[in-house]
């Protein structure tokens, strides 16, 4: 699959970037749909989620195109999930012990905010990442939440620039400020994350009341 789609991006033509803008305007009503399924195939496809939000700046603006993208990323976190989870988790389950059974427990136990910080982190790819929680005992909407809190900050700022790109000397760079409080909302979550993982490890080694 993934081959096929390394095949068909190099066969495809590739439009001017001057002309993006124009494809939404010919899918008309349908463009959004088309932008997010899109999206969403190439994130499966382990295309990089910084190419699939400039493109999306480009095509549909900068807050549309933010938009656009983290609808994309939600999709790719569910079918990534869910390819995991059908593919892989019976076969991981059946061989986790010692640390790997540890590790599974607590993707099992985590929260929003722990997929946030996983997401955050420099470990692999979107779709991969995706995939990978899927073969373990993480629960879906937890995951789902977290995969599209930790796209938010960068959403916005690629698609600005895709928009730039596509439109140089008409985008408002106002359009950009969301990234800025993504990014500060993204710290203050992994910050409270780290602390009650941190108050959490403290009462398990000092269990008294």
């Amino acid at each position: 699959m993934l081959a096929g789609f390394v095949v068909l991006l190099l066969v495809t033509p590739h439009p001017d970037v001057a002309e993006l803008p124009r494809l939404a305007d010919a899918l008309g009503g349908y463009a959004p749909v088309a932008g997010i399924v899109v999206g969403a195939l190439l994130l499966v496809a382990l295309v990089p989620r910084t190419f699939v939000t400039l493109v999306a700046g480009a095509v549909f603006g900068p807050l549309e195109g933010a938009a656009y993208a983290l609808g994309a990323a939600l999709l790719a976190a569910a079918l990534g999930f869910a390819v995991g989870r059908v593919l892989g988790r019976e076969f991981v389950a059946e061989r986790v012990r010692g640390r790997l059974a540890r590790l599974d427990g607590w993707f099992a136990r985590q929260s929003v905010l722990g997929v946030v910080t996983v997401r955050m982190l420099p470990i692999a790819g979107f779709g991969l990442v995706s995939y990978g929680y899927g073969t373990t005992g993480a629960r879906l909407l937890p995951f789902l939440v977290g995969s599209v809190l930790a796209s938010a900050p960068t959403a916005f700022g690629y698609a600005a620039i895709g928009a730039a790109a596509s439109s140089p000397g008409s985008i408002n760079w106002y359009a950009a400020a969301p990234a800025s409080l993504g990014l500060i909302a993204s710290a203050v979550l992994a910050y409270q994350w780290w602390r009650a993982e941190r108050a959490r490890r403290s009462a398990v080694a000092d269990p008294r009341p």
